[in-house]
């Protein structure tokens, strides 16, 4: 008899479950974009199947619970779901894949290849919401990272693990800028997260940077307008977990997000919809809590780590630089950049407002001649600009100021200086040694 008991106690001790136990909820109310179901075990951004009246399965995400139930958003809009149909959470959610293997690959917000190419494994891990670090340990921004464009290189020097904006309005020549940089940086790895932009847009950038010299290198992540919320974060999110991903590996990566506002408008949606004050403009303060998480986890890493340089495209509706996006980022940021309307209509390109964009820590990386050489052209920029209109009426005259006077003199060498050509990059070198040819006789 003790025989027996020992071999049921030694089975129960080795006993495996083929299966882990089921648990579900049922949908309730349900307005196309958010469902909510009865109450479950799971947390805040578990992402569930919901069971559609096609039989099929659609993707659902928790974004809160309401009076005992469960709030999910849609990562598939107006799905055919019915009252009573079942919600389970699937093995998506608090992690991405990361990896060698998404290396020349465009993705989407699920890590699913948009390309061509094969299926993507994720054999390795990463926190959506990335990892907790101590402040204190993260290096110094100390070097200079080149990114191919003249006007930055020479007078907005951007460091490695620095966060720059970019604000600008619609057609002037944003992408075109974004795309110089991703094919034209000495980074060894580059993201670049495509949120909310037109699908059309979309293909034109991956085909103009993805390209045999660069392919190794870069990943893109896209998910464009049109796509429900939640994806669009996600996607901002999976790009992010990337980044910080090579950055422990010791990379150096450039992060660039196209756009910051857009993700900023699709987490306004989600907090109006779990009831959010709207504040400024309609924003509620989940929308500045979530551009605060994705910037602080770039920049710099430990010690023994690499950097993540990060940039962030920032839409500027009408022209307008004081969206409360703006004025957020602008206050979290390390600097930003500004593209002119004025100065694409004069056929500047890129189109950089020299007096309204900054980068605040070039001072700390760059020597003292270059940067006696960029303050010369900012203020000669400047006097310039200021007076252009009494300059083009003929109501100025000649020898009244000595200032404005060499303005006018160098202005053809600072606008060639500027002007650069999207197929034709420049070094950091070659951008700090022409800066300080401007100047000389």
């Amino acid at each position: 008899m003790s025989k027996v008991i020992g071999n049921v106690i030694k089975n129960l001790e080795t006993l495996e479950l083929n299966s882990n136990p089921r648990i579900s909820g049922f949908v309730q109310k349900y307005d196309g974009t958010i469902a909510e179901a009865t109450a479950f075990p799971v947390t805040v951004g578990t992402v569930c199947d919901v069971m559609t009246e096609t039989l099929g399965i659609a993707k659902a995400e928790v974004i809160g619970f309401r009076e005992g139930n469960t709030l999910l958003a849609m990562h598939q809009l107006s799905a055919p779901i019915k009252p009573g149909a079942r919600v389970s959470p699937s093995k998506e959610g608090h992690k991405f894949g990361v990896g060698e293997q998404y290396l020349g690959r465009v993705i989407n917000a699920y890590g699913q290849s948009l390309d061509d190419g094969s299926v993507i494994k994720n054999d390795d891990k990463w926190p959506s919401r990335g990892k907790i670090s101590n402040p204190l340990q993260k290096s110094q921004i100390t070097q200079p990272l080149d990114v191919g464009v003249r006007a930055i290189n020479g007078l907005f020097t951007i460091g490695r693990g620095q966060r720059m904006g970019i604000i600008a309005g619609s057609g002037v020549g944003k992408s075109t800028l974004l795309g110089m940089m991703a094919k034209y940086t000495n980074a060894e790895v580059v993201v670049v997260g495509l949120v909310g932009e037109r699908a059309r847009e979309v293909r034109s950038f991956v085909e103009d940077v993805i390209l045999p010299e660069t392919k190794e290198r870069t990943v893109i992540v896209a998910e464009p307008a049109g796509t429900a919320p939640l994806l669009r974060i996600r996607a901002a999110l999976r790009a992010t977990s990337i980044a910080e991903y090579y950055r422990e590996k010791g990379k150096q990566v450039l992060l660039i997000m196209d756009s910051l506002t857009r993700v900023a408008h699709a987490q306004r949606e989600i907090g109006l919809a779990l009831g959010e004050q709207a504040t400024t403009k309609g924003y509620p303060p989940s929308v500045m809590a979530l551009i605060s998480h994705l910037v602080e986890r770039t920049g710099p890493g430990s010690k023994d780590e690499g950097s993540i340089t990060s940039l962030y495209t920032i839409l500027a509706d009408g022209d307008d630089v004081n969206d409360p996006v703006v004025d957020s980022a602008k206050a979290i940021l390390d600097g930003h950049i500004v593209l002119s309307r004025q100065l694409a209509e004069m056929g500047v390109y890129p189109s950089i407002d020299i007096a309204s964009s900054i980068s605040r820590v070039m001072n700390q990386i760059v020597d003292e001649t270059h940067i006696n050489a960029a303050v010369s052209f900012k203020r000669a920029m400047a006097i310039y600009m200021e007076n252009r209109d009494l300059i083009m009426m003929g109501g100025y005259k000649p020898g009244t100021d000595n200032a404005l006077d060499r303005s006018i003199e160098i202005f053809p060498k600072l606008t060639s200086y500027q002007i650069q050509s999207s197929n034709q990059p420049s070094t950091f070198s070659e951008s700090k040694t022409n800066l300080i040819q401007t100047f000389s006789k």
